[in-house]
């Protein structure tokens, strides 16, 4: 066989990440907007600080606890596509159609939701961040530049990064990812030189969030929405065994980077926290649209929300980076699985890249993000559908800890059968809670799961049996 043609066709990705380029790219995809759009959600919601602390410590250690699930899972099956891999090795005869419904999920809903996103998070950010600059260009173009422009250049320009090598994508990561953690700690740290020098008056523990929904904290309808945006918040922390099949020594590296990655996201999300109700009281924050702004302000005056703006534009713009990385992977291993078109399964010949999945990625990105209105509404649908995963994706270890007890597990999750039961069980009460608050708006996305099941059949017809779960 030609040599070329099979490093195409039957190529493999090369394992060339290490422990710092895994963690990067997960916390870079963890931190990405929601640290600075969130918290005003949920203070319009709950009244008291340390009852906003507790919710931000609850979902970190649900992720925690997810993140810990999927390391045992990762390390078993250190190959890419992540969540796909585990429902496809989890559930019998009935893996690849579960694996490809996910695949299916994935293509229509997550990736669609993340270009929205970033279209607005630049768009609301991109002309504060360049200050004169961008007035200037505003002027030259005689009207604000759309924000999907501009967003479709930066995923074309970041499409490309990636296709051109895993050592440079997880470099770029690791360079966005370093940015944004020193600028949240710099917050931090400017709360309490700000509270030292008396520049600032502390307002941590001064009333509730007067007027706003849960000033009160009536029952529990309160619990649903806050924790959907804290969870969004730490979405991410599963993406990193999408690159499993790229990590250097997974048996000991996957788990660390898993762990580490989200303990110390939970981390620095939990003094952030802290920093912002410092400085801005939760009456205030509920009336704001991002918290973050009115921080700088108080600590650095007149420029800092051209500061905080940039720091949002590249937390965003690290975010995606990782989420294009990861995403592409998913599509690359149900090719290779017979679950997609063969030609998503090639290799770069010369970038050893799923480069063919990275594109074809994009074309779906682009359409979505110039089709796509509403994304504060598909957000709720993000967190709602992805839990379903990762719920069966946590299940999938009591499964294979029954059927599969001699297999290698270089990695133990702790405290099984607690640890993951908790896990499991929380992303069912979310699905629950979900149709139950939102039964209209969940039952279409209920329906787009449904609709990946036909669709795997006539998939395996069209292919053919033998062909498909290879």
């Amino acid at each position: 066989m030609n040599d070329t043609k099979a490093e195409v066709v039957q190529g493999e990705l090369p394992r060339a990440v290490g422990f710092w380029g895994a963690t990067a790219v997960m916390v870079g995809i963890m931190i990405g907007s929601g640290i600075f759009r969130t918290p005003p959600e949920i203070a319009r919601q709950v009244g008291e600080p340390w009852v906003v602390m507790g919710v931000w410590v609850v979902g970190g250690l649900v992720s925690l606890a997810g993140a810990m699930t999927y390391a045992e899972l990762a390390s078993m099956y250190p190959r890419s596509g992540g969540v796909y891999v585990f429902l496809r090795e989890g559930y019998g005869r009935a893996g690849p159609c579960l694996a490809f419904v996910f695949g299916w999920t994935y293509m229509l809903i997550s990736k669609p939701l993340a270009a929205a996103g970033i279209a607005i998070v630049l768009g609301e950010n991109i002309n504060v961040a360049l200050g004169t600059l961008g007035e200037r260009v505003n002027a030259v173009l005689g009207t604000p530049w759309d924000p999907k422009v501009v967003t479709s250049g930066v995923l074309v320009v970041l499409t490309f990064v990636n296709v051109r090598g895993v050592k440079l994508g997880t470099g770029v990561a690791g360079v966005l990812t370093s940015l944004k953690v020193l600028a949240l700690a710099s917050i931090v740290v400017l709360t309490v030189w700000g509270l030292m020098s008396g520049r600032v008056e502390g307002s941590w523990g001064e009333g509730s969030a007067v007027g706003s929904a849960g000033a009160g904290m009536v029952g529990w309808g309160w619990v649903l929405p806050v924790m959907t945006a804290v969870l969004w918040t730490y979405d991410g922390w599963s993406d990193v065994g999408a690159i499993a099949g790229e990590i250097k020594d997974p048996g000991k590296k996957l788990a660390r980077a898993y762990i580490a990655g989200t303990v110390g996201v939970m981390g620095l999300y939990l003094l952030v926290n802290w920093a912002y109700m410092t400085i801005v009281p939760l009456g205030e924050m509920a009336a704001l649209e991002s918290v973050a702004p009115a921080v700088a302000g108080a600590l650095l005056g007149s420029g800092g929300a051209a500061a905080v703006a940039l720091v949002i534009v590249v937390s965003t713009l690290g975010s995606t980076h990782g989420s294009i990385m990861t995403g592409g992977r998913v599509s690359f291993a149900q090719s290779r699985d017979g679950l997609l078109f063969s030609w998503l399964g090639r290799v770069h010949p010369r970038f050893e890249t799923p480069a063919a999945a990275l594109w074809a990625q994009l074309g779906l990105s682009l359409t979505a993000l110039w089709a796509v209105g509403d994304f504060g509404s598909l957000a709720g649908g993000f967190v709602f559908t992805m839990w379903i995963f990762y719920g069966l994706g946590g299940a999938a270890l009591f499964v294979l800890r029954a059927r599969r007890p001699g297999e290698v597990r270089p990695f133990r999750c702790p405290g099984y059968p607690v640890v993951p039961g908790v896990f499991v069980l929380s992303a069912l009460v979310m699905t629950v809670l979900g149709v139950m608050e939102s039964p209209r708006e969940n039952m279409v996305w209920l329906g787009v799961l449904a609709a990946g099941a036909p669709a795997y059949w006539v998939w395996r017809r069209a292919v053919g049996g033998s062909a498909v779960g290879r």
